[in-house]
This record gives C-alpha cells, sequence and structure tokens, in this order.
C-alpha cells in the first residue's frame, strides 16, 4: 500500500535537473505579445489627464490600452462586488494600481513602455493608519462583527486579576519564487488557451470569459505547476490572464505577461496586518474567566478576501483555550493600499498571535511558567469527561482535542523545564547576550468557511496497458499535492507508483474546481480520487467475478487475485477492456457535517482540527538587537500522514516562514504610500541560514478521528503558526533585561527589539 509510505515528491528530479517546467519555460510561438502595466504614482486620486503618446509610439509597442478603451473596464476581483478594475477608471486608490496597459514584442520594450506615460492626478487625502481609518469610518462592512459566547464583561469584572494590552503585527509578502506570470493561446472560434501560475484555475476561467463575454466552455485553463502560491496566487492572478486574453482576442497573437519582481511586490496584496488589543481577566494559576478582544485589520484598496481572511482570525482567537465567557470584535478597514489578500493561514495566525500574547502576559504578570499558564486554559483532551459539552466562542463543539498529551510529550522530549532553568541561570551570568524559550499550541480549523468550496471533482483513466491517468482540481505549488494523491490512486488498485500519471490541473478535464487553499488540498482532491478510483475497480471486480465465476477479488502488489487464479494488474485492464468494461470515471467529494452562519458567528464551520506545538529557543544581543535561533522542537498532528516526509518538509518550511512573518519580513511604506520595501534588497526574507542550528520535528502518530482521506489530516496552514514560538522567545528573552512586560510587536526587527528592550527596563 503506497499511503503512508515517505516517497519523495512526484517532480523532486525535475527540480534539481531544471527539467520541471513553469509558465516561463512553455516554448512560445512566433509573433508572441508580451504586456506591462502603466502604475499610478500616487496613492489616491483622481486623474486629471494622461498622455501616453510616448507610449504607442516606443519601440515595439503594438497596442496600448487605457479605460477608456473599454464599455465596461473588466473587473478582477474575487467577489461578486466587481470592485476591482482591470485598470482605473479615473481615480487610482493605491500607489502601484495599474492605469493602463501595454502590448508590445517583447518583454523589455513593453516594460520599457510603460514608465513613458505621462499623468496627473488631482491628488486626495490618503488613508493609511488604523486610526484614520477608524476616524473616518473607512470599512468594508457597516461595523464591525461581533461573536460572544457567555458574559465576558461580568466575567472579566469579576476575576482576581485583570490585565489589558496590544500587539501589532505587520503583514507579509508572499515572496513565491515564481512570480505572478500568464500565456494566453487564441484558438479557433474564439476559444482560449490560458496557461497561468494559479491557485484557482477555475477562478480564472470564469474571470476571463467573464471579461470577453462569453461562457467558461469557451475557456480552458490549464495549471501543471507554481513555483510557490501561499495565497498570493489565489486570486491576484486575475489581472495578468485577463490583460493577456483581451489581447490575444484583439491582436490574434498568443500573449504573455510576467510581473517583474519589483512590480510584483508594487502591484499584489500582502498578508493582513492586524491590530489586536485585549482584556482579559483570570485567577491565580493563570485560567481564563473572561476575555474580550479587539481585531483591527488594514484591507486595502478593495474588498478582495478581506471579510473571509478577518472572520477566520475571530474562528481562532480562542486557538487551543477554552474560554467560557468571550467577545470578538473585528474591524475591517479600507487603507489606500495594495489590496490585502489571501496568505498561507488566511487570517488564522493574525488571531492566534493575538491570544498566545495573552497567555504570555499573564504568565509573566502571575511570575508563572507560561506553559503552565496554558496548560490551566487548554481544551480537554478525547476521552475527558470535561470535554462533554465544551464549544469554542462560535459555538462549535471541540470534540478531537489532544493538546494536554500532545504538549505533555513535547515538553518532556524537548527537555523543556530544564533547560528553561538552564536559560535563567545563564542570564543572570551575561548581561549583554540574553536567551530566551518559547511555546506556541495550534489549534487549527480545516475547511473553507464558504461552505460550498468544500468540493471537488476527479477524472481517472485505466488504460488497456495497465496504466492510470488521473486529473482532479488541486494545484500544485511545490507542497506534494500531486504524489499524495498519486498514492491515494496506486493505494485504491494495488499498482505500484510507477504505473500512476497525474496530469496538468486542466479546467477541460474537472470542471468547477475550488481553489487549493484552507489547507484542503488533499481532503478534498484525495477522497475524490478515491471515489472515481474505487468506481472502477468495482466494475472490474464485477466483471472479473463474473467471467471466472468466482467470489471474491483481491487487488495488491500489482496483482488482481480472483479466486485461486492470480493476473497481473495490466492484463487485468486489458481483459476488461477487450469485454468492454468501461475504464474510465469521475469522481466527486463534498466535505460532510458542515454548517456556518458567519452572521450569528454559529455553526460548525470545520470538519475537524489539526494540533500542534512548537518550543523555540533564542539568544538576542541586547546592543544591536541581532538574534538567532537555536533550536526548535515541534510536534505535530497529521493524522495518518498520507506521506511523513512531505509532511515534516511542509512543517519545517511552515515554521521557517511563520517565524520570518514575526521576525525579519518587514513591510514599509513611506508617508506618501509608496511601498519601500519592494525587492529582496530591502525585504528580508528568512533562508537557509536563519533555520534553527537544532530542528527536531516529530509526527503525532494517531489518526484523525473523522472519515478524512485515509484518516489523514491537513498539513499546509497549521504548522506556520508554530513560528510563534520564535517571537514569544524572543519577548522572553527581552523581559530578563528589566522588570516591565516588554509587549514586543512585531516583526521583532532589532529595531523593535531595542525598543521592546527598552520598554522593559522603563
Amino acid at each position: 500500500m503506497s499511503v503512508g509510505k515517505p516517497l519523495p515528491h512526484d517532480s523532486a528530479h525535475l527540480h534539481v535537473t531544471g527539467q520541471a517546467r513553469y509558465i516561463d519555460d512553455i516554448p512560445t510561438p512566433s509573433g508572441t505579445l508580451h504586456l506591462a502595466f502603466g502604475l499610478s504614482e500616487v496613492a489616491h486620486g483622481d486623474i486629471t489627464s494622461m498622455d501616453l503618446e510616448a507610449v504607442r509610439d516606443a519601440e515595439g509597442v503594438v497596442a496600448v490600452y487605457s479605460a477608456d478603451d473599454f464599455d465596461h473596464v473588466p473587473d478582477c476581483s474575487p467577489t461578486p462586488l466587481e470592485d476591482e478594475p482591470l485598470l482605473s477608471t479615473g481615480t487610482v486608490h493605491f500607489l502601484g494600481q495599474p492605469v493602463f496597459l501595454v502590448v508590445a514584442t517583447s518583454h523589455l520594450a513593453a516594460r520599457k513602455a510603460a514608465r513613458l506615460g505621462k499623468i496627473t492626478y488631482d491628488e486626495k487625502p490618503a488613508i493609511f493608519s488604523y486610526e484614520d481609518a477608524m476616524a473616518a469610518n473607512a470599512r468594508f462592512e457597516d461595523g464591525p462583527r461581533i461573536y460572544t459566547k457567555g458574559d465576558p464583561a461580568k466575567a472579566i469584572n469579576a476575576a482576581p486579576h485583570v490585565t489589558q494590552g496590544q500587539i501589532d503585527m505587520g503583514g507579509q509578502e508572499h515572496f513565491y519564487l515564481e512570480g505572478q506570470v500568464a500565456l494566453v493561446t487564441p484558438l479557433e472560434g474564439g476559444d482560449m488557451l490560458v496557461n497561468s501560475s494559479t491557485q484557482h484555475p477555475t477562478e480564472i476561467q470564469h474571470k476571463v470569459a467573464h471579461a470577453l463575454h462569453i461562457p467558461m466552455h469557451a475557456v480552458r485553463v490549464e495549471t501543471r505547476r507554481m513555483g510557490g502560491g501561499f495565497g498570493g496566487k489565489e486570486s491576484q492572478g486575475n489581472w495578468l490572464a485577463i490583460s493577456c486574453a483581451i489581447a490575444a482576442r484583439d491582436t490574434g497573437q498568443p500573449c504573455k505577461m510576467r510581473y517583474d519582481r519589483d512590480d510584483d511586490m508594487m502591484v499584489t496584496g500582502k498578508r493582513h496586518d492586524f491590530r489586536i488589543s485585549y482584556t482579559v481577566g483570570y485567577d491565580n494559576t493563570g485560567k481564563i474567566a473572561g476575555i474580550a478582544f479587539v481585531q483591527m485589520t488594514r484591507c486595502g484598496w478593495s474588498i478582495d478576501l478581506s471579510i473571509p481572511v478577518a472572520d477566520r482570525a475571530m474562528l481562532h482567537a480562542d486557538n487551543a483555550y477554552l474560554f467560557e465567557h468571550a467577545r470578538i470584535e473585528s474591524h475591517r478597514l479600507r487603507t489606500n493600499t495594495q489590496s490585502a489578500t489571501a496568505y498561507r493561514g488566511f487570517g488564522g495566525p493574525q488571531g492566534v498571535l493575538g491570544v498566545e500574547r495573552v497567555m504570555d502576559h499573564i504568565a509573566a504578570d502571575l511570575n508563572l511558567d507560561p506553559a503552565e499558564v496554558r496548560r490551566a486554559n487548554y481544551y480537554s483532551d478525547m476521552g475527558d469527561e470535561p470535554q462533554d459539552g465544551q464549544t469554542t466562542p462560535y459555538g462549535m463543539p471541540v470534540t478531537d482535542g489532544i493538546m494536554h498529551a500532545l504538549s505533555t510529550k513535547l515538553l518532556t522530549d524537548a527537555d523543556y523545564k530544564s533547560r528553561r532553568d538552564a536559560i535563567t541561570t545563564w542570564n543572570k551570568a551575561n548581561p549583554i547576550l540574553k536567551k530566551g524559550i518559547g511555546i506556541s499550541p495550534i489549534k487549527f480549523g480545516i475547511s473553507f468557511t464558504l461552505t460550498h468550496l468544500n468540493q471537488a471533482g476527479a477524472l481517472v483513466h485505466v488504460y488497456q496497458d495497465g496504466s492510470i491517468q488521473l486529473n482532479h482540481g488541486g494545484t500544485e505549488m511545490g507542497q506534494g499535492l500531486f504524489q499524495k494523491i498519486a498514492q491515494v490512486a496506486a493505494s485504491e488498485f494495488g499498482v505500484n507508483m510507477d504505473a500512476i500519471k497525474i496530469t496538468a490541473t486542466d479546467t477541460a478535464k474537472v470542471p468547477n474546481t475550488s481553489a487549493t487553499a484552507a489547507s484542503s488540498g488533499a481532503d478534498l482532491n484525495g477522497m475524490a480520487v478515491k471515489a472515481a478510483c474505487s468506481t472502477i475497480r468495482e466494475r472490474m471486480s464485477e466483471f472479473l467475478k463474473e467471467y471466472y465465476a468466482v467470489d471474491t477479488v483481491i487487488f495488491g502488489d500489482d496483482i488482481v487475485t480472483v479466486g485461486d487464479h492470480s493476473l497481473s494488474f495490466s492484463d487485468a485492464a486489458k481483459l476488461a477492456y477487450e469485454n468492454r468494461i468501461s475504464l474510465s470515471s469521475t469522481g466527486f467529494y463534498k466535505t460532510p457535517d458542515i454548517t456556518w452562519d458567519r452572521i450569528k458567528g454559529d455553526g460548525r464551520p470545520f470538519y475537524y482540527f489539526a494540533y500542534g506545538m512548537a518550543v523555540t529557543e533564542v539568544v538576542l544581543d541586547t546592543l544591536t538587537g541581532e538574534n538567532r535561533i537555536l533550536r526548535t522542537d515541534i510536534l505535530h498532528d497529521a493524522g495518518a500522514s498520507l506521506n511523513p516526509i512531505l509532511d515534516v518538509g511542509q512543517i519545517e518550511g511552515g515554521y521557517v516562514q511563520g517565524a520570518g512573518w514575526l521576525t525579519t519580513e518587514e513591510l514599509v511604506w513611506d508617508a506618501s504610500g509608496r511601498l519601500r520595501t519592494h525587492a529582496p534588497s530591502t525585504y528580508k526574507i528568512p533562508t537557509a541560514s536563519d533555520a534553527p542550528d537544532v530542528f527536531n520535528v516529530s509526527l503525532w502518530d494517531a489518526p484523525n478521528p473523522e472519515k478524512t482521506i485515509y484518516r489523514s489530516k491537513a498539513v499546509g496552514e497549521p504548522p506556520f503558526n508554530l513560528g510563534i514560538s520564535a517571537l514569544m522567545a524572543l519577548s522572553d528573552a527581552v523581559s530578563f533585561c528589566g522588570p516591565n512586560y516588554p509587549a514586543l510587536n512585531a516583526p521583532a526587527t532589532p529595531e523593535e527589539l531595542l525598543n521592546a528592550i527598552s520598554r522593559a527596563r522603563a
């Protein structure tokens, strides 16, 4: 059985030999045209004049588009609100907004020409800060969204201790290795073939069809792989695909668009930054009696995916902790910056970080071990009697808890207590270098909160030689989804992996796909493929039973055992084909038992929870703010893992990316709204040298209680949250510099760490 084996990524050999083909590697036909945007140079204002003559006269330019060239400017938004016109319709809302579009004979010619536009603006006041947005009531809903459980105000007021605080956390650039890119080839009859680096081929198909006023069946979108996505290719690719499709229709030539890295960072959305304020009441053990959060997020100029992102931050405000009395208030603020968008965790990490700050703050106020404060507040584990009736702040029962057992094992294996004591001793003896140790657990909900997205389809063919081809709606962005799905198919048919081939995600093969997001790629598509394989296997079984007049058929080890007869799988397939048995099938799956009312804040938005925990040790130079992660220990819950080596890789990568968000990755806008950290020279992502010197990752060995694909659990987004332990460790190190709680904000750059040290000493 292939499922559960630590097999390498299906394209690993192609990656290391350079044979893996991305959009930019696809050979383009002679005459392919290239596109580039002319971008706004102000954050907010009305266009008073636009002179594009120099653009049109530039070498290699074939066509130039502005909003005036459309009866209705095509929309690029992922929502029905249609608030993201392809080109500005007269008002610009952020510095970097596309204003005109250049079509030229080369990539360089298009980019050069796009710099020649002469545009004047009547500038308007721009909104950048939380304070300005709140004062102007600039928001995307009529008022704040509020979820309430119990009577938090009464519980807080009655508690022996009350603490208030606030944490600011920055956004994050996706920094995928492969930038945004699309290639559109016009076909006969007005049809279009779109090659797009996208996590959501069906959305690309829909938006292109809408822009061209043609049915979706006239647009075929194909995506073999992406060089990273992280949510940044869920909706941001719409702009490029729509632009190329329009130009391809008008010129009759293939059209390609690839953002330069600087343009990519200037145009596309980032992770939402948040400000979270809290008031919490608790007893002498740190047990929380009542808690109230106010979450504010800067969403940027358009709504994009901000509503579900902010919702998910609210849904994870409890993280792994049972609150009997809680209030969560969320403000979704409109600002004149890039439209914040999906990013790994989709708002969940921001909500989790808010409550993890609370736990550390309580521990500091009571002078208790942060691990014990967390233990006092965990949801009860499965099988423990108090778990009956425990619910989240949004009313979902938590019946699969494992945090007590998981944390006990990790803290023991990581030798947490003795290391914490050793760090205290070290810090007393070292006035300059301070060490710190931090922990962070995670309880992460798995499912799309927009219920209808929890579905997937698949198409499986068995050929007469016994080889198997399969296609599904998930996209491969380096996470190993294709290999996991291939393992499912191989296990269902009882064949070796070399019999399986997965083809590029293709809207002409599997329609109406959901984005590969919400950590649901393997859950949804694995079950859809399993359903298709089961249908074909049952057809073969029924035929073979009748053909050989037997009662049993067993598939395994490339052999089909039919009563007392044995056939190779290929012979069985050939025999079925010769007897006119259909060896092709679709498969479909929809996640059961989920229901969610986001307005009321009540229901079961998630099919299950994935759990995990990290312990991180750091060292901090208190004179410079320079710091290093020395050691990280992780125990993570992947259920009955489909592929342990791929899951461990996702956990390692997720942790490093999460730690990068909270330590080195800083987005800086100047007073005019220009993003100053728009290139690798100014934006610091973590590299291999930033990973912990000692990095221990283990999987929690228990199947998912819910009926997921082979009882596995999602592992894309949950481990990202474990990087929070790095921030908690730095906060712990700073706390040894003075008597005050340092209230460390994120990202904890050297400058922020020095400021926190000053706060601790004040």
